[in-house]
């Protein structure tokens, strides 16, 4: 029924004849019954886990499959449902490296997607959808005990969901951000939600207290620029040797709400992970990842898994279950 109704939304929006009214009212319609999707499953799926009992923090995958604010190409708008099938993928278990059963509700449930397709398709422009993805991510961590592990998508999204996660929780986070590249541009290429500034967002909005950046290896003079004005700490691939043992023994989230993690994929180097948009040699190894991950202290209110790229994997999908896997130790890291 939502396909039929964005389709005829879509023809009656390049009706000049057809009054705006008309069309706004049609768009809301579609953003309600997004958000109400989101909704009812979030509340499904919080009432299982709270008749579970026993969880204090539970992980709820929450797909955002956008990938137009992409500088380069579009691909991660499909990575989601490829995440997915990998973590189910029957060539390996449910349980995490630290123990943690996928198959119990009381560690990862799944509320679908945001219909960013669908929405766009109606004529939402990226400030209207931007606030969705945010009230998206604000219904999930409503129904306690779950949290959002979020599916990109490129890395745009990572700034309405941390803007969600701060304005829910009533402050500042601590961010923790693996990355090839700062994506802190003021406005990259004319656009201030490209996947090259999100981080720039949340810092000027005040949703993070502190943000560091690790795997750094492509930075231009303003992405050193824009780190020293937001105070960023940024740890490049060229020290990492150095760093290394800090960066595996970090203890963050004191005096503020939580501790946010987002891992862009390309923060692993190509040979591990070569279905990116961004191919950049020099990389993290996955074991380096896995090794800051899992010595973090920190409370993980919540985290996301960006720019996978399934139309440049490999044809068994390599890439695929690397993000889950991502994905998977994510999860044993936010559930308690």
């Amino acid at each position: 029924m939502m396909n039929i109704g964005r389709r005829g939304i879509h023809y009656l929006h390049t009706l000049n004849s057809v009054p705006k009214n008309l069309i706004e009212e049609g768009q809301n319609r579609v953003v309600e019954a997004s958000l109400t999707l989101i909704r009812e499953r979030a509340k499904l799926k919080g009432e299982l886990v709270r008749a579970l009992g026993g969880a204090k923090a539970s992980s709820s995958l929450l797909g955002v499959p956008l990938g137009h604010n992409s500088s380069f190409l579009q691909g991660p708008a499909f990575a989601p449902p490829r995440i997915r099938e990998a973590i189910w993928c029957g060539s390996t278990n449910a349980t995490t490296e630290e123990g943690k059963e996928l198959n119990d509700p009381r560690v990862l449930t799944d509320v679908g997607d945001v219909p960013v397709q669908e929405l766009r398709d109606c004529g939402i422009d990226d400030d209207r959808l931007m606030n969705i993805i945010s009230e998206s991510v604000k219904l999930v961590i409503e129904e306690d005990p779950l949290r959002p592990l979020v599916l990109g998508g490129d890395h745009s999204i990572s700034y309405p969901v941390v803007r969600a996660v701060s304005e829910k929780l009533g402050g500042p986070v601590d961010v923790l951000h693996l990355d090839a590249h700062p994506d802190i541009y003021d406005c990259f290429e004319g656009n201030k939600y490209s996947h090259a500034s999100s981080f720039a967002r949340i810092m000027e909005g005040g949703y993070a207290r502190r943000l560091l950046q690790v795997g750094i290896r492509s930075i231009t003079s303003e992405g050193r620029e824009q780190g020293k004005r937001f105070g960023v700490e940024q740890y490049e691939m060229r020290t990492f040797s150095k760093d290394r043992h800090f960066l595996e023994n970090l203890k963050l989230g004191d005096s503020v709400k939580g501790v946010y993690i987002s891992i862009d994929v390309d923060c692993l180097d190509p040979a591990f992970a070569p279905g990116v948009s961004h191919i950049e040699a020099g990389g993290l190894s996955f074991r380096d990842v896995l090794n800051i991950l899992h010595n973090l202290q920190a409370d993980v209110v919540a985290a996301d898994v960006v720019e996978f790229n399934p139309q440049r994997d490999t044809v068994d999908g390599m890439t695929a279950m690397v993000a889950a896997k991502l994905v998977r130790e994510l999860t044993a890291k936010i559930s308690k």
